[in-house]
């Protein structure tokens, strides 16, 4: 296949996934009525007393957690590119940096201690990405040294950190006096879309887009940092200035995403490796295509996430998990694939 055909095709089979997956759930609404629905809630029209059931469902609960999902797979696979490039590793994630685990241990301060219960609905998010900017920062004041940010400085900081705010975490989870508070904070640490609505959409698509644009304006240099620091610096690319903003935007926008949807694993991980193999490694290219594969990717995992227990629903991120570890087995077992090259 024409890869010049593929992000038109990724973005028709998005727009279709969006429009389909609105309608599936525990209250199946068909394709019509869904756009029908849609189209009164963006365009105007009006609805019958008996369908606004329907039309609440539709629009105000699953339209905007579908859109999120998107906007949360976007940022995630792109983040992922980001920071395989950064620290050149091709096992690098979002999670590497130790973000994610420190805005667990925000968020369950919120569920269980009832930290910032000022904030009222958005209290999960707020104290999620707090806590994010926090760990952000410890990272960097620990992995900085004079010769900057160093890739093995970032991974083992982050790592290390991970452990520390996860057993952080752990204490206050297992400490917590209800057990439905230990119930949604578990729930939340797993990956949840369930609290999406319209107010937390905003923040996170414009922060995603930003963040994209801002790395495709560098894919060049992105290119030439994958070869090494040497290599980036003979063709001219400032490597200390590059990594620390590198650092800066994925950290934000880990935090911004973590803050809205909980702890999603493996999406950052799997989804740049399976781009690299369609379109190669070249940064650009990737950087086009990933953020639309993780936009699809993420919209079917919530979907499986709402019906495959229902009218339970399963943490997203056990499924990311039960689809990324089979997938990335299989990845290592190709002889002609190569981590983080093409």
């Amino acid at each position: 296949m024409d890869r010049r055909l593929l992000v038109p095709l990724l973005a028709v089979f998005l727009l279709v996934s969006i429009l389909l997956s609105i309608g599936i759930g525990t209250v199946s609404v068909p394709i019509g009525r869904t756009w029908t629905f849609l189209r009164a809630g963006l365009f105007g029209g009006t609805i019958s007393a008996a369908d606004a059931g329907q039309y609440r469902i539709i629009f105000d609960i699953r339209f905007p957690r579908v859109l999120l999902a998107a906007v949360v797979g976007a940022g995630l696979a792109t983040v992922g590119v980001a920071i395989q490039a950064m620290v050149r590793n091709a096992l690098a994630d979002p999670f590497v940096l130790g973000i994610s685990s420190g805005a667990s241990v925000g968020a369950t301060s919120v569920s269980v201690l009832g930290l910032f219960s000022g904030f009222g609905i958005y209290a999960l998010s707020a104290g999620a990405f707090v806590a994010a900017l926090g760990s952000m920062l410890v990272v960097y004041l620990v992995a900085r040294s004079r010769s900057g940010l160093t890739p093995l400085r970032l991974v083992l900081t982050g790592t290390a950190l991970s452990y520390g705010f996860f057993a952080v975490t752990t204490v206050i989870v297992f400490n917590a006096p209800h057990g439905e508070a230990a119930r949604s904070a578990l729930f939340w640490l797993m990956g949840s879309l369930a609290g999406a609505n319209w107010a937390s959409l905003p923040i996170a698509a414009v922060t995603v887009l930003a963040g994209t644009a801002w790395l495709l304006a560098r894919s060049g240099r992105l290119d030439a940092l994958s070869m090494g620091d040497e290599a980036a610096t003979t063709l001219g690319v400032h490597v200390p200035r590059l990594r620390a903003g590198l650092f800066a935007l994925c950290a934000a926008m880990t935090g911004v995403l973590v803050a809205v949807s909980g702890a999603i694993g493996f999406v950052g991980l799997m989804l740049p490796h399976l781009v690299r193999m369609l379109v190669g490694a070249d940064h650009r290219r990737v950087l086009l295509v990933v953020p639309l594969a993780g936009a699809c990717f993420l919209v079917w995992v919530d979907v499986a996430a709402r019906v495959l227990a229902a009218p339970q629903e399963l943490p997203i991120g056990v499924l990311t998990a039960a689809i990324g570890v089979p997938v990335f087995l299989v990845l290592m077992r190709r002889r002609a694939y190569v981590f983080g090259g093409a």
